[in-house]
C-alpha cells in the first residue's frame, strides 16, 4: 500500500489561497481601471450665490446706470458635476462606484453631450447658452420692475436642406409671421409652428435696414411640429446696463436665479428676508421657467450648501417626488411670477400655501 502524499501544513495553504485570491483581484481592479464605457457619471456640484461676490470683490449681478440697494441672504443657483464625456470616458470601476454612490446618476454619454459632439464643441455650447440666458434673465427681471426693454428677434443658425437654407441670412430679424407680430420669442416661434407641415407660412423680415417678405413651405422638424430649419435667439436693448459673471460654468439653467438677483438688486431690502433659497430652471422672455437635468442632485447640492428651500421647475417635478432631502422645502413654480411669490413668501415666513411637487404632480 502506498503511502498518501504529505499535505502541506494548513497555514501554507491559506497563504497560498490568499496569494491566488489577491492575484485575482489585483487583475480584476487593472481591467476595471482600463476598460472603458460610454456613460457618465453626474453628481452633486457647487452651488453659487447669485447676491454674492467674485473672487476679485465685484458682485456677480453689476448695475450701472441706476439705483441698487443692499441686500442679504442667499439665492443659489446650482449645478451638476460630469464625470465622463467624449475625449475621457469613465472605467468600468467609476461606473460601479456611481451606481453605488445613491447621490448619483449613471446615464450614456449621448443624452449628456449629445451625439457626435466633442468636448470642445460641448463647452462652445454651452457657453452660448448660458451667455443666451444671462441676457434674457436680465430682460425678464427689468420688465417685471416696468422697464421697457426693446427686443428684435434674430436668425441665429440656419439649417441645411431646410426651407430657410438660401431664403434666409443669419442675423435676419423676424419682424412678423403671417402678418402678427408676436410678443416674445416663445410666441414667434409658436406662431410658425401652428400648422401643418408641409403648409406654407409668410415671413416679415428685415436686412441691412430694408425689410421683404419671405414665404416659406414648412417641414418637420422633429415631432411631426412644422418649422423652417432657424434657430431665434432675441437680442434686447436695455435700458441701462446690467452684467452678470458666473465663470465657467455653461448651460441655462441658471436662467431663472439670475432674474430673481436681478430683481433684488434694482428694488428695495431684501427679497430673501436674510434667508437661503436655492433653485434651478431656464428662463424665456415670456418668463416661462423651463426644466432641467439633474434636478435629485443639484437638491442634494443644495441641502449641503445649507439652503432650506429650493425652487424646482413644475415640469421637473415627477423627478422631485420621493427625491427631497431631509430639511429642504420643495416649492414648484412655473413661471417668473411664480418664482418671485415663492421667494417672496419664504421671506415672510408665509410658505403653508406655497405649491409643492406634489400639488403639481
Amino acid at each position: 500500500m502506498l503511502d498518501e502524499p504529505a499535505q502541506p501544513p494548513r497555514s501554507e495553504r491559506i497563504a497560498r489561497y490568499i496569494l491566488v485570491v489577491s492575484v485575482l483581484f489585483l487583475i480584476v481592479a487593472l481591467l476595471g481601471s482600463f476598460i472603458k464605457v460610454s456613460y457618465a457619471v453626474e453628481s452633486p456640484g457647487p452651488v453659487t450665490d447669485t447676491l454674492g461676490e467674485l473672487d476679485d470683490g465685484t458682485q456677480l449681478v453689476r448695475v450701472d446706470g441706476a439705483k441698487t440697494y443692499p441686500t442679504e441672504g442667499e439665492l443659489y443657483f446650482t449645478t451638476v458635476r460630469i464625470l465622463g464625456g467624449p475625449e475621457r470616458h469613465i472605467s468600468v470601476w467609476e461606473w460601479v462606484q456611481g451606481h453605488l454612490d445613491p447621490d448619483s446618476r449613471v446615464v450614456p454619454e449621448d443624452k449628456v453631450f449629445g451625439e457626435d459632439r466633442s468636448a470642445e464643441e460641448v463647452e462652445e455650447l454651452n457657453a452660448a447658452l448660458m451667455e443666451g440666458s444671462q441676457h434674457t434673465s436680465i430682460a425678464v427681471a427689468l420688465r417685471s420692475l416696468g422697464e421697457e426693454v426693446g427686443q428684435e428677434n434674430v436668425v441665429a443658425r440656419i439649417a441645411k436642406k431646410m426651407p430657410a437654407a438660401g431664403a434666409l441670412r443669419l442675423e435676419d430679424v423676424i419682424v412678423s409671421v403671417d402678418g402678427e407680430r408676436p410678443g416674445s420669442l416663445e410666441e414667434l416661434v409658436n406662431a410658425i409652428a401652428d400648422r401643418e407641415v408641409g403648409e406654407e407660412v409668410t415671413l416679415e423680415v428685415r436686412r441691412d435696414g430694408r425689410t421683404r417678405t419671405v414665404t416659406l413651405e414648412t417641414a418637420d422638424i422633429g415631432n411631426d411640429r412644422a418649422g423652417v430649419g432657424v434657430v431665434l435667439e432675441p437680442k434686447y436693448d436695455y435700458p441701462y446696463e446690467v452684467r452678470i459673471d458666473a465663470g465657467h460654468v455653461g448651460g441655462p439653467s441658471a436662467g431663472m436665479m439670475f432674474a430673481l438677483a436681478v430683481r433684488d438688486r434694482l428694488t428695495p431690502g431684501a427679497m430673501t428676508g436674510g434667508k437661503s433659497v436655492a433653485g434651478t430652471g431656464t428662463i424665456a422672455d415670456s418668463g416661462q421657467i423651463g426644466p432641467i437635468g439633474g434636478i435629485r442632485q443639484k437638491m442634494v447640492g443644495a441641502r449641503q450648501a445649507d439652503a432650506r428651500w429650493f425652487l424646482a421647475p413644475e415640469d421637473n417635478c415627477s423627478a422631485v417626488v420621493g427625491n427631497v432631502p431631509d430639511g429642504l422645502g420643495v416649492v414648484a413654480v412655473d413661471t417668473y411670477d411664480d418664482a418671485v411669490t415663492a421667494v417672496e413668501g419664504i421671506a415672510k415666513g408665509e410658505t403653508a400655501d406655497l405649491p409643492t411637487c406634489e400639488d403639481a404632480a
